[in-house]
């Protein structure tokens, strides 16, 4: 990824607030019919036996070839944060020089690392009970896995195989109008605001942020 010093986040807490906020990854791997890439939720953990970039989780359908395609080979996982076209009319310096042009507005994380697959069905058990009590948290009434007859349940278990990435590397890019003055990142977020979506409501957010390295 092109990652120029003003687009950096060095921040691994800001980091996992974007994988927390977007945690569906787009999981591409080097297969043997040539690039493939798959789509699923990811837990990133940072615990103490994590490694020092932290370790990704998640499962797929058995019947999915990631999980055998990928064992053992390098995978990128790609999450992505709020995005938006940005146009030259929102910049005040456009009035001044007219030396503007469009562009596009983004934040992803890539990380880096070697998958392993996962069939343990206690590891598949904490797991789906982990990811379960995570999405369900923003819910009035949270659906539990206990909530499932056990049988059921472990049918549901045999079904997934579990995914596991020691990440390698982070790189994490925010692009957000940082290497604009005050007055235009102002414009942009609010010409971004105005549009009226949740995303676009949530790039001018992190516009309006402002520099991201600390």
């Amino acid at each position: 990824m092109y990652l120029p010093k003003h687009f950096e986040q060095p921040d691994s807490d800001a980091v996992a607030g974007l994988l927390a906020a977007h945690p569906l990854a787009t999981l591409a791997w080097p297969s043997a019919a040539g690039p493939e890439a798959e789509h699923l939720p990811l837990l990133w953990d940072r615990g103490p036996t994590d490694g020092t970039h932290g370790t990704l989780r998640g499962h797929v359908a058995r019947a999915n070839p990631v999980w055998h395609e990928a064992a053992g080979q390098p995978v990128l996982a790609v999450f992505r944060g709020p995005q938006a076209y940005v146009t030259p009319s929102w910049y005040p310096s456009k009035a001044a020089t007219a030396k503007v042009v469009p562009t596009w507005n983004y934040a992803v994380v890539h990380l880096r690392g070697r998958l392993r697959a996962v069939e343990d069905a206690p590891w598949l058990r904490t797991l789906v009970g982990r990811l379960t009590d995570t999405h369900e948290a923003a819910f009035a009434h949270r659906w539990q896995v206990s909530d499932a007859p056990e049988d059921y349940i472990a049918q549901m278990l045999r079904a997934i195989v579990g995914i596991e990435i020691v990440v390698e590397s982070v790189q994490a890019k925010w692009k957000m109008t940082q290497n604009r003055d005050a007055a235009d990142r102002a414009g942009v977020a609010a010409g971004l605001a105005s549009l009226g979506t949740d995303e676009t409501r949530a790039a001018a957010a992190w516009v309006r942020q402002g520099p991201t390295r600390s």
